[in-house]
């Protein structure tokens, strides 16, 4: 993408997660927010050959005190204010999932119209695959403070101490208590047999974008999700039509992939699918009773 109107994106930070192999975290992240014309830096909480899914993964985190400084020299910057949006994903430990809430504050004191959007990734239906102190640390330290939050239905119900997903209803009342003001929650449960979906839950709406399920996908589609929908956000979408386009982005991609038989998100190959999605994707208003934010 070509053009001034890009250049005036904002950048995005995305602190996350790095493999060698592969589209997941900050690998797929990068690559489709700058595919969107978005400058964007990165920090990486870890780094793994590939991802853990398949096989033995040696972890490399950074040293705590490292990790320390070398968000302070981000802050300290001359270009800190180039940054207008924040996400988080994965976390190494607890210790960085605190760092990066203060590191966080301090840019939305030097900012407050940064958005910030914490991708809590915990677990999943085989519950948290993090260590619980972890899981803690990013719930008190980043989910609580972040403009928006993107868990999956799993780990939602954890953040929100209830012991099952439920139904599209319970999915919006376990949403509104999480704290952020905009929370998707992803791999809802669907209106429709055999699909699944992308529940928004804000002050003013409760939209589920929905397609059908995909057999066997590849890693990844969830930090895709995150970061399609802040950079929408970041360009000037409303919250609905970033939701949509995310959305179809990604199960086009997921579905491609799929097809091909690959384990992986194939970005380069799809980046068509990034910026302009053809799949088609059922936007519905939720009406659940006694939504009221509590």
């Amino acid at each position: 993408m070509n053009g001034s109107g890009d250049e005036k994106r904002p950048a995005i930070l995305s602190i996350s997660s790095h493999v060698a192999r592969g589209s997941v975290g900050n690998r797929g992240i990068v690559f489709a927010l700058e595919t969107l014309g978005h400058a964007v830096w990165s920090v990486n909480t870890v780094s793994l050959p590939f991802h853990p899914g398949h096989g033995k993964a040696t972890r490399l985190v950074p040293d705590t005190g490292q990790f320390q400084a070398y968000l302070d020299d981000l802050l300290a910057s001359p270009w800190v204010g180039e940054i207008g949006g924040v996400l988080t994903g994965y976390m190494g430990d607890a210790a960085q999932a605190q760092i990066v809430g203060g590191f966080v504050g301090a840019l939305k004191e030097r900012n407050s119209g940064l958005v910030t959007l914490c991708d809590p990734i915990i677990g999943d239906h085989g519950g948290l695959y993090v260590a619980e102190d972890t899981a803690r640390a990013i719930r008190d330290h980043l989910v609580t403070r972040a403009d928006i939050a993107t868990p999956n239905v799993h780990e939602l119900a954890w953040l929100t101490g209830e012991s099952g997903v439920g139904d599209a209803g319970a999915v919006v009342h376990m949403a509104r208590r999480l704290g952020p003001a905009t929370v998707i929650a992803t791999s809802a449960p669907a209106m429709m047999r055999d699909h699944i979906g992308n529940l928004l839950v804000d002050d003013k709406r409760v939209v589920m974008a929905e397609h059908r399920l995909v057999e066997r996908p590849p890693n990844g589609p969830g930090d895709l999700v995150s970061g399609l929908f802040l950079a929408h956000l970041l360009a000037g979408m409303d919250p609905v039509q970033a939701l949509e386009r995310a959305t179809a982005s990604v199960f086009e991609i997921v579905m491609r992939a799929a097809k091909r038989g690959s384990s992986e998100l194939m970005l380069a190959a799809d980046k068509g699918s990034i910026m302009r999605p053809m799949a088609m994707i059922n936007l519905r208003s939720v009406v659940v009773a006694d939504t009221v934010r509590k």
